[in-house]
């Protein structure tokens, strides 16, 4: 045995001890800081589906799609972590024999493979992952301080030490291949170096030079660089469990795992219950039972924790999700609040609350007694055990860094809070955050956590929201106004709209005397451009032919908005309410206007006992244009520009040209992207242009979170920057599906319009443009549907061929233009139905329907909807058969990805 050798030897098994074992401590040390967490029991639920999961995203890499090259680099970089695994373990081998190679495994030839391909691929993807990092510098970003870079706020020396180790590590795995090559060659002529070295062998030749012996010194040393590198490494994290972008490594697994939903869904949709401190949901109920249990009992019982006010009244899988961020900043680059300028960056909320855990882990680990003399003897400690989570830091907006402050004080050491109440009161709730997370943390529900402890608990919440919660709670809406005016929507319009509970002649008694209940909202109600909308949607079932009822005075507020303010308590009066009433007139289908109602109705009644079919108006007309029952078949009227706007009587409205706006709380939160694009596509002679900011990745308009009702005084507004990337598709509507976006970039194209910009332009509902084609075309009758069907082929066509769609997107459009030739033909302008006996199910379409790239509409990428995705969003399929047969063909179902 050399001199090196025995260095070697003495140096690696040692730090391989050592090693494993402060690795094995931080581990116990999480596991002890997660128990400290409170309860959550819904994570271990379905275990079979939760597994899929975790190997559908980690071996597929699903969650890091949204950015193709990285997540290829990554893909293999991360495998390579895994499968060279055994190169570490036959290092310590070499040490001690230069030609040891593994048992049964080491002259396997696919094993080699495997070894050879991920070493390069390895090397590869960290130098891409090297270059991208550079590339996307603060340095060279935009923003104050690079901000606009989403690494902006990352551990630099984090992350280039894991970088360089990565690079050292395959480096001296393939180094030791061609050794080993060339070290075979020499002791054995007749091994089949090709076979067993196919992607080294080529580089061997570079060690012709050193004899056995030189080969032999040269294995030794570079095992024992590549020994060094990996404990080194493995020591580094062990002592600094802050590194996330290091123990995402282990932890992403677990943190997979128990996401919240085990199907894979994305925790977005309904918010994470409220819970009492023992894991139970939160209900008027269990409160009273509570207090009742105290006053019987002698023993003074403990406070109900409400809401998240210190970092230890986070869920053990909070806990989890901070120490798993890899400070990618994905969901800083996509979040509407740091994209103008506001203090909020998920990614440095989830690093704050990291850090502000592990400084005070020793304070919570300790016994009572030993908590005692610690805030005595550490002035750290104490400053961070003092510390209110939430509250003011004092920072500048110009250095966004200062509003976090994880050990409780400021850079000139003053007391400080860990986060700036603006930090919090920033957040839309969009779900971006979430959506482009790549290891599943689920930032909406921790800020709304904060968010009910500061309103509950601590009543420190915006000024604007105290207005907001009083006329929740005595008029049932967010404007105070008074319950008869809720059918003001209704006045002058050609037809009776039913009232389930009224006194009228147009009351009814149960809702099954009705196909669907239509839930108007607060907003479809009191406010005036949202009752357009309403009219429209209301016009359009009553030419289908579908009969509908109102609540009327017997409607309330979802309780969306308090909610996402904190006000959990104000929430469930109001949702036990409703949910009271809808069982009360035996609603089971529910069709909605506004994006929140949609979302809190469908994914948040469910937990407190309502569960109900609802559906979002544009599922529903999308539905009833594939069933022919609507037939736009009218091109817009007027020149270029000079389209008639809608107007308080009239809503319809359409023009040649229109972008849409996806809502936060119809796509990313429920994954409805397609059928509002597919009525889009059904309208004759209009082009739809997408923003480049669409689908999952589109940009929220700023009224989520319960901002619709607060003022926007940091930043430049958020509805503003949304409205000028609308204006610059050249469209001249702005198509939205949900009432809170329609004011918001309705507010904000009003003040691009006082600066001459976007004159002819008009922000309307999908639903208005469906009515402007289908009233004129009734209006006009067959010659009208004759003339107009054609060219409704072919721009529904066009909407179905948008970059990463399905095929089967221009479905909508062309079932709808089949059916108005076919009706044109036989002389009517009805929609043709089939025999009952033969009536095509909602999810077909026409045949004739024959996919066209669009001319000028801008590609968007697909979207990606949930693992339980919706039928109703499902496109429909495309067929090749004539435009002139009566048959249909099923729909394909729309692929699933998570």
């Amino acid at each position: 045995m050399s001199a090196l050798q025995i260095v070697a030897i003495a140096l690696c098994f040692p730090i391989m001890f050592v090693g494993w074992a402060l690795l094995f401590r931080q581990i116990g040390r999480f596991v002890a800081l997660y128990r400290v967490g409170q309860a959550d029991p819904r994570r271990t639920n379905d275990p079979a589906s939760r597994t899929w999961t975790l190997l559908k995203e980690f071996l597929g890499h699903t969650r890091m799609s949204r950015l193709p090259v990285v997540a290829v680099a990554h893909w293999f970089t991360a495998l390579s972590f895994l499968l060279l695994f055994g190169t570490l373990v036959n290092a310590f081998g070499q040490l001690i024999e230069p030609s040891w190679v593994l048992p049964v495994i080491g002259h396997f030839p696919p094993y080699e493979w495997v070894t050879e391909v991920f070493a390069w691929t390895g090397l590869v993807g960290i130098v891409v992952l090297m270059v991208i990092r550079q590339l996307k510098h603060p340095r060279s970003a935009d923003g104050e301080g690079g901000r606009k870079s989403r690494f902006f706020g990352s551990t630099w020396w984090q992350a280039y030490y894991v970088e360089l180790t990565i690079l050292g590590v395959t480096l001296c795995i393939l180094a030791l291949r061609t050794l080993e090559a060339a070290l075979v060659k020499i002791e054995d002529p007749s091994f089949n170096v090709g076979l067993h070295f196919p992607l080294t062998n080529w580089l061997s030749g570079v060690w012709s030079s050193l004899g056995v012996g030189g080969l032999e010194n040269a294995i030794v040393l570079v095992a024992m660089i590549k020994i060094l590198i990996s404990f080194a490494w493995m020591i580094t994290i062990s002592l600094t469990p802050t590194m996330g972008v290091a123990w995402h490594r282990f932890l992403a697994f677990p943190n997979i795992w128990f996401k919240r939903e085990a199907s894979g869904r994305t925790a977005l949709g309904n918010l994470k219950p409220m819970t009492m401190g023992d894991g139970q949901p939160f209900s008027m109920e269990a409160m009273e039972a509570m207090e009742e249990s105290a006053a019987e009992s002698d023993e003074e019982a403990p406070e109900p924790v409400l809401g998240v006010g210190k970092v230890e009244d986070f869920t053990w899988k909070g806990l989890l999700d901070f120490s798993t961020c890899t400070e990618c900043g994905r969901c800083q680059s996509q979040c509407p609040a740091w994209n103008t300028e506001k203090p909020l960056s998920p990614k440095l909320l989830m690093m704050t609350l990291r850090d502000n855990a592990n400084a005070k882990s020793p304070w919570l680990l300790a016994s009572e007694e030993a908590r005692g003399s610690l805030l005595t003897s550490d002035a750290t400690t104490t400053a961070v055990v003092e510390a209110p989570l939430v509250g003011t830091t004092g920072y500048d907006l110009d250095r966004p860094l200062t509003a976090y402050n994880p050990l409780g004080t400021t850079a000139d050491g003053e007391p400080s809070a860990i986060v700036d109440e603006d930090v919090l009161w920033s957040c839309t709730t969009c779900g971006a955050c979430v959506e482009q997370c790549p290891v599943d943390i689920e930032h909406v529900d921790h800020i709304v956590d904060m968010r009910r402890y500061q309103t509950l608990i601590e009543s420190a919440f915006p000024s604007e929201l105290g207005g907001l919660f009083k006329n929740l709670e005595s008029k049932g809406n967010p404007w105070g106004m008074g319950a008869r005016a809720r059918l003001d929507w209704a006045k002058d319009l050609p037809f009776e709209v039913k009232v389930l509970g009224g006194k009228g002649n147009n009351s009814i008694e149960s809702a099954s005397e009705v196909d669907w209940l239509f839930w108007v909202g607060c907003a479809g109600a009191y406010e005036d451009r949202a009752k357009k909308t309403t009219r429209a949607v209301a016009e359009l079932l009553d030419t289908a032919g579908v009969s509908f009822a109102v609540l009327g005075d017997g409607e309330t507020c979802t309780g969306d908005s308090a909610r996402r303010a904190g006000n959990e308590i104000l929430f469930t009066m109001l949702a036990e309410q409703n949910i009271a009433t809808l069982g009360e007139v035996g609603a089971q289908k529910i069709v909605v206007t506004c994006a929140h109602c949609f979302n809190t109705i469908k994914n948040e009644y469910p937990d407190l006992g309502g569960r109900f079919e609802v559906v979002h108006h544009t599922q529903l007309l999308n539905r009833l244009v594939r069933d022919k029952k609507l037939i736009p078949v009218a091109r817009p009227e007027g020149a270029a520009g000079a389209s008639p706007k809608s107007s308080a009587k009239n809503a319809a409205s359409t023009a040649p040209t229109v972008t849409y706006h996806d809502p936060c709380y119809l796509g990313r939160h429920n994954n409805v992207y397609a059928p509002p694009r597919e009525l889009i596509g059904a309208l004759p002679g209009v082009e739809l242009r997408e923003m480049e900011r669409s689908k999952e990745k589109s940009f929220c308009c700023g009224a989520g979170g319960a901002r619709m009702w607060m003022e926007e005084k940091l930043g430049s507004r958020i509805n503003m920057n949304r409205t000028e990337e609308a204006l610059a598709t050249g469209a001249e509507r702005i198509a939205i599906g949900c009432p809170f976006c329609r004011v918001m970039i309705s507010d904000g194209l009003t003040a691009k319009q006082s600066e001459g910009v976007g004159e002819d332009v008009e922000v309307v509902d999908v639903a208005q443009m469906l009515l402007a084609a289908v009233r004129r075309g009734s209006e006009g009758g067959a010659d009208a549907a004759a003339e107009a069907a054609p060219a409704a082929v072919g721009a529904s066509a066009d909407a179905g061929g948008y970059a990463g769609e399905s095929p089967a997107a221009a479905g909508a459009g062309t079932s709808a233009a089949g059916a108005a030739v076919a009706a044109a033909a036989a002389g009517q302008a009805e929609a043709v139905e089939a025999p009952a006996d033969e009536k095509a199910p909602a999810d077909e379409q026409a045949p004739g329907a024959e996919k066209a790239a669009p001319a000028e509409a801008k590609p968007a990428q697909a979207a990606a909807p949930a693992a339980d995705a919706d039928p109703w969003d499902e496109p429909a399929a495309a067929t090749s058969a004539p435009a002139t047969e009566a048959k249909e063909t099923p729909a394909a179902k729309a692929e699933t990805t998570p």
